[in-house]
């Protein structure tokens, strides 16, 4: 871990408190509990990480803590999920192949999946009781996969893309995909809201009941809402799609368009989303929020990338995600 502590503090600015982990994926298919509660197969193809509990429905009642026997991060006791859709290549015949994720810095031997981050301020250290940590049944969703505008995108702050020049870029997000090749890939950078209401455990939306602050930002510590005063860790996924490997600019479309295609269809990137069910074993996150735990955690059990990259699930309904494919899965209309 000292390995990734040195290399991680080249990457962002000083920290006072921050989670920063591996999970590996653990399935790549047509399901997703939240926006569609039960359906085996979903209109989109999603990653998967987390607690091997992942299901269709996600039974609010049922802790994943309790129901999992196996999680693909690094974390031992954090049996949450987490999602977001995936990236493809569109070639200029009009084929689709899935893009590959890779491991990030200090993670390579990931099994794909995403670097996850619990930040609880970075303006100064937290006191002890001063952020609230997700709560059993807890779940959210950001951004939206109808949006293709960038007036629509700013709804949401920080859903970004980074273009690699190396695997230590960390500069230059944009709010929609990067028009040229990028040397190490696109790494997809989902920021959820960080104050929540401190009743509603989920919204109709699974939206609503968190908020971003008042004023300022999460990062200078602005305030909450007052419909929203509870202060939440900052929830952060990276992702590192391999869109190197889809260099040979001979396949890329004969008009010049950038080639990647989220699976749901959108090749503006505008519609960036991400969602999140939490599943922390007791009180293992909110012990690390209240000790300030930075990159490691001796609060916390871990795990080796080995181990979780070892968990994971078959598909519920088989359907080929990797291979060449006349359109996208479930048919998703590019819009």
């Amino acid at each position: 871990m000292l390995k990734i502590r040195a290399v991680f503090a080249l990457l962002v600015p000083v920290t006072h408190a921050l989670l920063r982990f591996s999970c590996s994926q653990l399935v790549v298919e047509r399901a997703d509990p939240l926006v569609n509660p039960g359906v085996l197969q979903s209109p989109h193809v999603h990653q998967i990480i987390g607690g091997n509990s992942f299901n269709t429905t996600m039974d609010p009642t049922l802790a994943p803590a309790d129901q999992a026997t196996c999680t693909t991060c690094t974390f031992a006791e954090d049996f949450s999920n987490y999602w977001t859709a995936v990236l493809y290549f569109r070639a200029r015949n009009g084929t689709f192949k899935r893009v590959p994720q890779k491991g990030n810095v200090g993670f390579e031997a990931s099994k794909g999946g995403m670097t996850v981050y619990y930040t609880p301020t970075l303006a100064s250290g937290a006191a002890k009781g001063g952020v609230t940590a997700f709560k059993k049944g807890f779940r959210m969703i950001v951004g939206n996969p109808t949006y293709r505008t960038e007036a629509q995108a700013k709804q949401f702050r920080q859903l970004t893309y980074t273009c690699l020049k190396n695997m230590n870029t960390r500069t230059d997000e944009t709010l929609d995909f990067p028009k040229k090749p990028c040397t190490a890939g696109i790494m997809v950078n989902v920021r959820f809201p960080t104050c929540w209401d401190g009743k509603n455990l989920d919204s109709p939306d699974h939206m609503a009941h968190v908020a971003y602050p008042s004023s300022g930002t999460f990062e200078n510590n602005g305030p909450c809402p007052s419909t929203h005063p509870v202060k939440l860790p900052q929830l952060f996924f990276e992702t590192i799609f391999a869109t190197e490997k889809f260099a040979d600019q001979s396949l890329w479309p004969t008009d010049g368009s950038q080639p990647f295609v989220w699976s749901f269809g959108d090749a503006t990137g505008y519609g960036n989303h991400g969602d999140y069910v939490f599943g922390w074993k007791g009180d293992s996150l909110q012990k690390a929020m209240d000790s300030n735990c930075n990159i490691n955690c001796p609060q916390l059990k871990t795990q080796s990338i080995d181990v979780g990259n070892k968990c994971a699930q078959a598909q519920k309904v088989t359907e080929d995600v990797d291979g060449w494919v006349p359109e996208l899965p479930g048919g998703m209309p590019m819009s």
